[in-house]
């Protein structure tokens, strides 16, 4: 069976109801044979990752940039989950099974440098983007819901059987 890891910062009911809604999805009964392993990124380990075919990211935007929370998974998974650094210690790409990964970001005003500081790491890492980026700006309502649901299914979805 397929192993989706679910990796997310949720600090408030705002940022929750969009990861629950995209656990929703990758929960979808026309999802077979994948199991979907929720962890809270403070909590996640490399082990979690190693032992996982894809891949969601939720994060808040925070002063132009992912959740330290999110930073610190990074942080202590990136070496031993196959991340890959040039000769002067600077991200390069990646090599190995390119697992599929999806991302959503929550921001009051901007999620701009919380997506690029996000995809500049998983860039040097095995993964490759899978489905849009979901950036939701405010408040959320039924549609933003809808399209974290959706991302869930997808990303789901291509490690179905």
């Amino acid at each position: 069976m397929a192993r989706l890891l679910v990796v997310h910062h949720s600090p408030t009911p705002v940022v929750r109801g969009l990861t629950d809604a995209v656990l929703a999805g990758a929960r979808d009964d026309a999802v077979t044979g994948v199991e979907v392993v929720e962890r809270e990124a403070l909590a996640a380990t490399a082990a979690d990752v190693l032992s996982a075919d894809g891949y969601l990211l939720g994060t808040t935007a925070n002063f132009g940039y992912m959740s330290g929370a999110l930073k610190h998974f990074f942080d202590t998974i990136f070496l031993e989950a196959g991340g890959a650094l040039t000769e002067d210690g600077s991200a390069s790409g990646g090599s190995g099974g390119k697992r599929p990964f999806g991302l959503w970001v929550h921001g009051r005003y901007d999620t701009t440098g919380a997506v690029r500081s996000v995809e500049s790491i998983v860039g040097a890492l095995p993964w490759r983007q899978s489905a849009p980026v979901l950036e939701v700006l405010g408040e959320v309502g039924d549609r933003e819901r809808e399209a974290a649901y959706e991302l869930g299914g997808t990303i789901a979805a291509l490690l179905s059987e």
